[in-house]
């Protein structure tokens, strides 16, 4: 499905600052939208000042472009300074950045970027920089919370002197924890319409493959196995691996032992989270003489590079622009409020994009 107005415009912003300039065309295609679509998105962002017009598409503003009031002089007042702390700067997270920049920008807000990386102690000492520099109204941060160490670390976020919204995360066992708030993709459904896409295309004998130590797959996992048991679907492929951090040899060894156990169980599809091990077992398949998707169907989790695989991977898209930023207006709507707000927790759904990944078994 393609995106609505103001994300796909927040699209267009995120490309625009990754790669410094988009094509109508290019965009169309990715956006799946006319390229008479694209053309008025561009339109409209120049009109406000957030982009330079040029013949075929648009470029990062320039300041030789003096056709309306640079985004500087039309910027909203600033109201709060909040600081937001991400375990990555890279793959999933810059688009989450990108929708908590865009609605921080409409609701006069400072945001403080902060890298960290998935160690606890990292993090906690990045989260405590911030609020030690003083003049911070609060904290926007994606934590581990998994086991005692991530446990702690959301008791400490609690215990914060300024409010704290996670994006991203949540707590399992949240009973104690009552002023935290989140916004978090629903990774569980996700897992869950997964199996049902794979079941509604008459996959009866399905596998699965997540990223070991996985938030997201941890998520996935619990969708999935509840809806295979429930469309009766037998599922004889488990395996949880980081591919990414095994050297090329043990990774090929891991890629060809998961496909022969396919084929031993005639397993007909595949879920896998995330992305690149989603393309890095469909094209070690086709090299190997599978014909993807007669021989095994794949769908995959996140949708950061699976479009560009070849054939195109069918994904399930997390609305991490959105995510974003529902995150700073939540945190924007507990300033405004007070404590007096009740605390807001809320979670948003996944979408599926198939692809020619993904179809009826032979």
């Amino acid at each position: 499905m393609p995106p609505f107005g103001l994300t796909r415009r927040e699209r267009i912003l995120g490309e625009l600052r990754r790669a410094g300039s988009v094509r109508v065309a290019a965009l169309a295609r990715q956006l799946e939208v006319s390229e008479l679509t694209i053309r008025r998105d561009i339109t409209n962002l120049s009109d406000r000042g957030l982009l330079t017009r040029v013949h075929g598409g648009a470029t990062l503003r320039s300041r030789l472009d003096t056709s309306v009031p640079t985004v500087a002089a039309q910027a909203t007042p600033i109201r709060f300074r909040v600081g937001m702390v991400t375990p990555s700067l890279s793959y999933y997270w810059p688009q989450v950045i990108v929708g908590a920049r865009a609605a921080a920008t409409d609701l006069g807000v400072q945001l403080v970027l902060r890298g960290a990386s998935y160690s606890v102690d990292d993090q906690r000492r990045q989260i405590s920089s911030l609020v030690e520099s003083g003049g911070l109204h609060g904290i926007i941060a994606a934590p581990e919370t998994a086991g005692a160490d991530g446990w702690a670390l959301l008791h400490w976020l609690e215990s914060l002197p300024v409010p704290v919204v996670l994006a991203e995360r949540h707590a399992a066992a949240a009973g104690s924890l009552t002023s935290l708030e989140w916004v978090t993709t629903d990774h569980v459904f996700g897992g869950s319409l997964a199996a049902e896409h794979l079941a509604a295309l008459g996959h009866r004998r399905v596998g699965i493959l997540t990223s070991a130590g996985s938030p997201t797959s941890a998520q996935l996992r619990q969708g999935w196995s509840a809806a295979v048991t429930e469309l009766g679907l037998e599922t004889d492929v488990d395996v949880d691996a980081n591919l990414d951090a095994m050297d090329g040899q043990a990774r090929e060894e891991l890629i060809a032992r998961v496909l022969s156990d396919c084929r031993r169980a005639s397993v007909t599809a595949l879920l896998i989270h995330s992305d690149p091990q989603a393309v890095l077992l469909q094209q070690y398949a086709r090299d190997h003489g599978w014909s993807i998707p007669d021989d095994l169907a794949v769908i995959a989790y996140d949708d950061e590079v699976a479009q560009n695989a070849e054939p195109p991977i069918t994904a399930l898209r997390p609305p991490k622009q959105h995510i974003g930023r529902l995150a700073v207006e939540t945190m924007v709507s507990r300033l405004d409020e007070g404590p007096s707000r009740p605390v807001q927790r809320t979670r948003v759904l996944p979408v599926l994009h198939a692809r020619r990944s993904t179809a009826v078994p032979s």
